[in-house]
């Protein structure tokens, strides 16, 4: 079942030259910090959960705050804030780190991602991305995705219908390329998508990702659109494919979502709803700014064993490793990349326990400082967006 009301309010806001931004749940405090910036400008916001950060009970969970889908939604519930929007961010088959961990066959990678995408619907995520482009069988093709896409969009479609639910779809792969979407291709692609979606009587998504130019790697979004130096040769600006790329979609009712959003510049983003890009995406810039926030606390106050604690976790997860370059770096900036990730680990909820009861004796609240430099970031991005003049 369609959300019209949703989608009117969404196309109102995106055909008014200003650009939505989803922000990712890095942490407790990130998601407070949608909420109050949400809540205090009256302006929409999308959470925009991937299934690694949260998943259902019956997944496990994921690893913010170490919370279900179900945690999530009901602690939203109780913000009261019609302006944060759940969305499933990157939904398919083995985009859960478990089902990979377990060589799960496409078949039964499918039938969980069902189960997954059920338990968003009943918990109220309103936009669903289906992103079925991840293989691990190394047979993967662009009819298999299409295929797959329209399997879990009819899917979700007919359990929303029949749990009486009102949702809206995104679709789109997260390769991240830097360069963007060839136009012809792209647009034979959403040609296919349109016309199987009418034969089955099926409402087209609000938004489709496309390819626009960035690609985050380390602290920087090293893309064309930031970098006009990093474009493939005879490939066009960015400022000229984008707005054709935006027309394009808008002639079949659909809206350009832009993944990879991370630390592009001021000057970029205050270009991006003039361009026609209708939302965005950014998540991990969230989490480096907590994590370099609480980093620099730690110094300060000379916690050094708190320090070490952070920083020997952190890198031990080798979570980082998805976002270095070649170039050498140091320990210590590799785990200010991937500090979020382990927020919910006991030894460091134990180490950070101990640094707010420190902290609290000298009328510091810890979780306000971190929370309030990702609310000064998500303040920024809206108003880059033009929400404001």
């Amino acid at each position: 079942m369609e959300d019209l009301i949703l989608k009117k309010k969404l196309v109102k806001i995106m055909t008014s030259q200003r650009t939505i931004l989803g922000a990712g749940p890095m942490s407790l405090n990130s998601i407070n910090a949608v909420d109050f910036v949400s809540k205090k400008n009256k302006v929409p916001i999308f959470l925009i959960c991937s299934r690694r950060q949260i998943d259902s009970k019956f997944h496990g969970g994921g690893y913010v705050n170490n919370w279900s889908t179900e945690d999530l939604s009901h602690y939203l519930k109780k913000k009261k804030n019609n302006n944060v929007i759940l969305c499933r961010d990157h939904g398919g088959p083995w985009q859960n780190n478990k089902e990979i961990k377990k060589m799960l066959n496409l078949k039964q990678a499918m039938i969980s991602a069902k189960k997954s995408f059920e338990d968003d619907i009943d918990n109220d995520f309103k936009i669903i991305h289906i992103d079925p482009s991840l293989n691990i069988d190394g047979k993967n093709s662009l009819e298999r995705v299409i295929d797959l896409i329209m399997e879990l969009y009819q899917h979700c479609y007919e359990y929303a219908l029949k749990k009486k639910k009102k949702i809206l779809f995104e679709i789109g792969t997260e390769e991240q390329t830097g360069f963007s979407d060839n136009f012809i291709e792209l647009e034979n692609l959403i040609d296919k998508i349109t016309k199987k979606l009418l034969k089955k009587k099926l409402p087209k998504p609000v938004f489709m990702v496309a390819q626009t130019g960035t690609r985050v790697l380390e602290n920087k979004n090293i893309g064309s659109l930031d970098f006009p130096d990093q474009r493939l040769i005879n490939e066009l600006p960015a400022e000229i494919t984008i707005p054709k790329v935006s027309k394009m979609f808008e002639r079949y009712g659909i809206y350009i979502k832009q993944h990879n959003s991370d630390y592009l510049s001021a000057e970029t983003l205050k270009w991006l709803p003039r361009l026609g890009i209708h939302a965005i995406n950014v998540a991990p810039e969230f989490g480096y700014i907590e994590s370099l926030e609480y980093s620099k606390l730690l110094k300060e106050l000379k916690l050094k064993k708190h320090l070490d604690t952070f920083y020997e976790i952190s890198y031990n997860s080798k979570k980082w490793v998805k976002w270095m370059s070649e170039k050498e770096s140091s320990d210590e900036f590799k785990s200010l990349l991937c500090g979020h990730y382990i927020y919910s680990d006991e030894k460091f909820l134990e180490s950070k326990n101990e640094v707010k009861e420190i902290l609290k004796k000298r009328k510091i609240n810890l979780d306000y400082i971190l929370e309030s430099k990702i609310r000064e970031k998500l303040s920024e991005y809206i108003k880059s967006l033009n929400f404001f003049s």
